[in-house]
């Protein structure tokens, strides 16, 4: 090809000597900005080598003059961060959950750090707007089973629910009716139960159900079916449920009873966050006073249950 190259008469541009179908190639210079463009990109590559770390190596990269990594620039990041709230962390620390409602500053930084946390660990179960769905708690409502005082909540986050290798965990367990009571008898107990919410409308089959909602049912629900916060039983009277109130929803309840569970999170989360949660759920509108003689507030873990409904 090289016996074939010409200078070009039109643009005085030497030819690669190649020919295509009667068109050359003219072998014109790159422009000098690219050129050294170019170059300059392989200053910086050699430099960049040398500063940071790049060249990969068996369990490693090579660390460079400067000894920078992006964990450590996070680390000290997270440093700075932590420094930077320190004060209002050691005061979130030092104050009883109790008493956060009273200090409006706390309270509001609690409920900021919360609203994080909870988008974090919480949604997957209840959402991100916190409303629930069939099986999960709506936590923005005010049907509580054992109380939505910030201590009862900040127990029921410490604990858990129904946490089986942990002897503090809040527990309660409805009894499994099958065998216990005929088909016919739980029909009438689920028509029963139906009518105290106003689903269904008072009959036969009810008035049969409410000897037997006295005599199973009563002791933990109360005579009245508004629930006994001291056994942990929902209230069947507020149109309020976690599995359905239709007839098909109770009657499996009352047969196979429910046994759902939440995880407790002194063991994954540090005493600080678990506060911050605890005063966001008691923020997002269902949230009780507190109550010293509530028994939540009095911290009875093993007698405690959050808002869990049938």
């Amino acid at each position: 090809m090289t016996e074939n190259k010409r200078v070009d008469a039109a643009t005085g541009t030497q030819t690669v000597g190649h020919e295509w179908d009667g068109i050359e190639e003219l072998d014109t210079p790159m422009p000098r900005w690219w050129v050294l463009s170019f170059w300059g990109t392989i200053v910086w590559g050699i430099i960049y080598i040398l500063l940071y770390p790049a060249i990969p190596l068996l369990n490693s990269a090579t660390p460079g003059l400067w000894n920078w990594t992006s964990r450590g620039e996070l680390q000290q990041e997270l440093k700075a961060e932590t420094l930077r709230r320190a004060p209002v962390t050691s005061a979130l620390a030092a104050i009883p959950v109790e008493q956060l409602a009273g200090n409006e500053k706390l309270y509001q930084a609690a409920i900021e750090g919360g609203r994080a946390a909870f988008k974090v660990h919480c949604v997957q179960c209840h959402g991100s707007g916190a409303a629930g769905s069939k099986g999960y708690p709506n936590l923005n409502d005010d049907d509580w089973l054992w109380g939505g005082d910030l201590p009862a909540i900040h127990t029921t986050l410490t604990h858990g629910i129904r946490q089986p290798d942990y002897d503090a965990t809040r527990f309660s367990q409805m009894p499994a009716f099958e065998g216990v009571l005929s088909v016919g008898e739980i029909d009438a107990v689920v028509s029963y139960v139906q009518t105290l919410s106003g689903k269904a409308k008072p009959g036969p089959l009810s008035a049969s159900g409410g000897p037997l909602f006295a005599n199973n049912c009563a002791s933990c629900h109360g005579a009245d079916g508004k629930g006994l916060r001291e056994f942990g039983a929902p209230n069947l009277t507020d149109k309020i449920w976690l599995y359905g109130g239709d007839a098909a929803s109770i009657k499996t309840t009352v047969n196979k009873a429910r046994y759902g569970v939440m995880p407790r999170w002194n063991n994954r989360l540090d005493p600080i966050t678990i506060k911050m949660l605890a005063v966001y759920v008691h923020s997002l509108g269902g949230g009780e006073a507190n109550a010293a003689s509530d028994k939540a507030v009095a911290g009875d873990p093993a007698k405690v249950v959050a808002n869990v409904r049938p």
